[in-house]
């Protein structure tokens, strides 16, 4: 509740959008105790962008140590995926059908792997409450930035999304690659489909 009426002064106030982690003290953003947070949030058309900050909350203590700083590499994308997962599939997005929210990263890993993740629900005590395929959802609930990297990563990010679900994001001041030529140099998306990543989706979306 108080979160809530925090987004409702924060809007007063001129601001766009709110930003939030992955989980509250390891629970689970889609329980119901924050179901006032989400009302307000699709109420007031607001987005909220989703920073994931690892997934100490989701795996064993210390299944990403060692080499490669995998609690960053692996842990923060897991735990987008499954932020936006429990958010489809324990029905949030259906009692606040035009909520929106975007993941960092790319979405994690939920737009690489989607098909794996739209079949969940139709497997014995799945007990999922999503009433739509994921894939109905990654088209109207939730936005991935380009934090891609690659070519045919922005390519599938936008095949199993649509175009306007797809919008521009950095990590600065972190360092990781600003991208905007990765978007700009696109052999596969039009002139528009650009403009629209680059500003035109988040510009309509937070009416600046």
């Amino acid at each position: 509740e108080l979160a809530a009426q925090m987004l409702q002064d924060a809007v007063a106030k001129g601001s766009k959008g709110v930003t939030v982690g992955g989980h509250v003290g390891g629970e689970p953003l889609s329980a119901p105790r924050f179901e006032p947070f989400w009302a307000k949030a699709a109420e007031l058309n607001q987005l909220v962008f989703m920073h994931p900050d690892g997934s100490a909350n989701i795996v064993k203590e210390g299944g990403l140590a060692g080499r490669g700083n995998l609690g960053n590499i692996v842990g923060n994308p897991l735990e987008t995926t499954v932020f936006l997962s429990r958010l489809m599939i324990d029905g949030t997005f259906d009692r606040f059908p035009n909520l929106k929210v975007a993941g960092a990263h790319g979405g994690g890993f939920l737009p690489s792997y989607l098909g794996r993740t739209e079949v969940a629900c139709d497997r014995p005590n799945a007990n999922c409450l999503s009433k739509k395929k994921p894939s109905e959802y990654m088209r109207s609930n939730i936005l991935a930035d380009t934090m891609v990297f690659s070519e045919e990563g922005l390519r599938h990010l936008v095949a199993e999304m649509g175009v306007s679900q797809v919008v521009f994001g950095t990590d600065i001041p972190f360092p990781w690659p600003v991208n905007v030529d990765l978007v700009v140099d696109s052999k596969s998306l039009s002139n528009a489909d650009k403009e629209a990543i680059l500003g035109g989706n988040l510009a309509k979306m937070l009416k600046v």
